[in-house]
């Protein structure tokens, strides 16, 4: 039996991979700031009590990081989802309204924690079969394709997590791990909107087909949901 472990898995997109991947009979050890208020991760533990195990997880604590690698010690880790992120509600000043404070939050959230959890949990995955690091990230994170500019934050928080994980490759290709970014598209979530256009469902489904079919070849590459090499 395969096991992932996901965080920021109490909504969105982190939710419907903990569901997908449940339903398929991984085992799922789904991470969540505030397990206490995560109703919906919560009842989907209950409808898979032998494969779902919530684990409370704040990927701004480096501390909590360290605690959990270490509860988790013992385990092999097929596939790592760096999925937890935000989109700072700063960046809609735009330019010469930046949040300085804001910003330097969103890099330990959406660049920072996706390497440290990495780093932490390196042994349980080069111990596993699959030995897949997947991170979540965004075309925004492009610069190639950014011919809208604004959204400082969130872009250069983005960028800069892809090329974390394009060093990942490199560093870690020696034990046989495959470290890859993925872009899950705009999905209708609280961070996406009401006005995005896809599911979750979809997001995720495209998602997981990509992963399926990686190989340590991929490793350091940069996907759409739907397969496609997105640009740097």
């Amino acid at each position: 039996m395969k096991t992932t472990l996901i965080t920021g898995a109490n909504r969105g997109i982190g939710l419907e991979f903990t569901k997908q991947y449940a339903a398929d009979g991984w085992r799922v050890i789904a991470c969540s700031r505030h397990p206490e208020n995560s109703d919906a991760l919560n009842k989907l533990a209950a409808q898979y009590p032998d494969l779902v195990k919530i684990q409370a997880l704040d990927v701004a604590d480096h501390t909590h990081i360290e605690r959990l690698a270490q509860i988790l010690v013992n385990e092999s880790i097929d596939l790592l989802i760096n999925n937890a992120g935000i989109y700072p509600a700063s960046d809609a000043g735009g330019l010469g309204h930046t949040d300085y404070a804001d910003w330097l939050r969103t890099f330990r959230i959406n660049t920072m924690a996706p390497l440290k959890t990495a780093e932490s949990f390196t042994a349980q995955i080069a111990r596993s079969k699959q030995k897949t690091i997947v991170t979540i990230s965004s075309k925004m994170g492009s610069v190639a394709d950014n011919s809208s500019g604004g959204n400082y934050l969130y872009r250069s928080s983005k960028t800069a997590v892809n090329m974390v994980v394009k060093s990942l490759a490199i560093d870690l290709k020696p034990v046989g791990i495959t470290a890859v970014i993925l872009n899950p598209g705009w999905v209708k979530t609280d961070m996406g909107g009401p006005n995005a256009m896809i599911s979750t469902e979809q997001s995720v489904s495209g998602m997981r087909q990509v992963i399926s079919k990686l190989t340590i070849a991929d490793s350091g590459k940069f996907f759409d949901y739907d397969g496609r090499m997105i640009p740097w």
